[in-house]
């Protein structure tokens, strides 16, 4: 409609102004006439295709301010998913961090309290004023030095479980003898193993390892104190260890139930206790910890006639 207006406007004018007799309406020849009527033409289409083109712009314009509106709406969700997934970590990591902290209550308050009473129990015993035989006076003697050594432990894998989640755990690095290391620990933990059979299958002549000593020592400790948990009355502890690709493997293993390989990783865990275990479930986190910082690694395996065996490597030093 708006290019029929222009059209015959502009044809008005033509004719008013330029076809004699000007100023008029009429028009006098036949070739004026003709002129005319291409001219009303000409405009007609021109006017046309203004009035497309100025429509399609208008078009255009309102298609960019919708997807300008779209983005911005784009921009607005991807933003509220962000926050909303941060949001999310953060309530999962609160959650994680409540958990722990009420598994570490957990662990402390029945880990420390058993050899505590057991401590009690023993010194009041002694503190009564009754007659004891020299045999069961050693006796009792004995359960407190077991269980203050089962205290000196639980305090030591808290330290580095401290260590470890503040990530200051750094080895000390000398060169340890593992044959010696094994040896002194099975005849340190000799109470652990009352009702189980350790043998020592460790050969002589290994390289040194290039490890901190009292770090090495909590991962063998744990690792024994583990087995002799699990392990049935009579049954056998094995602990061995080999050379390998530039490092020494250590192996403990045990005739115990063994554990669920499909799900080995949870064990490594904080405060992950498998089932029946009455363990502090720090412990094997701990072992991990102490044998990556080393540039080991520690991992679990059933044995070939059942139970489990965790094994660690530990690099070889290097003069």
């Amino acid at each position: 409609m708006a290019a029929l207006t222009t059209a015959i406007l502009a044809a008005a004018a033509l004719n008013l102004a330029f076809i004699p007799p000007r100023w008029t309406p009429k028009i006098n020849s036949v070739d004026d006439g003709v002129a005319f009527a291409v001219f009303v033409a000409i405009a007609l289409v021109v006017g046309t295709l203004v009035a497309r083109e100025a429509a399609r712009r208008r078009a255009a314009e309102q298609r960019t301010e919708e997807i300008q509106a779209l983005y911005r709406e784009y921009e607005a969700v991807v933003a509220e998913r962000e926050r909303l997934t941060e949001e999310s970590h953060r309530m999962a990591l609160l959650q994680r961090v409540d958990e722990q902290r009420k598994a570490l209550l957990r662990s402390v308050s029945h880990d420390l309290r058993t050899p505590l009473a057991a401590i009690r129990a023993a010194t009041s015993d002694m503190r009564s004023g009754a007659d004891y035989d020299d045999a069961t006076r050693d006796e009792l003697l004995d359960v407190v030095g077991e269980e203050a050594e089962r205290l000196d432990r639980l305090v030591a894998n808290l330290l580095s479980l401290s260590r470890i989640e503040a990530g200051t755990l750094q080895p000390d690095r000398q060169a340890v003898a593992v044959d010696e290391l094994v040896a002194d620990r099975i005849r340190r933990l000799t109470h652990l193993f009352r009702h189980v059979r350790v043998d020592d299958v460790v050969p002589p002549g290994l390289p040194l390892v290039d490890a901190d000593y009292s770090q090495l020592d909590q991962v063998l400790t744990n690792l024994l104190e583990n087995a002799a948990r699990h392990s049935p009355p009579e049954a056998r502890v094995e602990v061995g260890a080999r050379a390998r690709d530039g490092s020494v493997e250590v192996w403990v293993a045990d005739e115990g139930p063994g554990v669920d390989l499909a799900n080995r990783e949870h064990l490594f865990e904080p405060f992950r206790r498998g089932p029946g275990s009455q363990s502090s479930g720090i412990g094997l986190a701990i072992c991990r910890a102490i044998v990556d910082a080393h540039g080991g690694h520690l991992d679990v395996k059933a044995g070939p006639s059942g139970g489990a065996v965790f094994y660690f490597t530990v690099p070889v030093r290097h003069a």
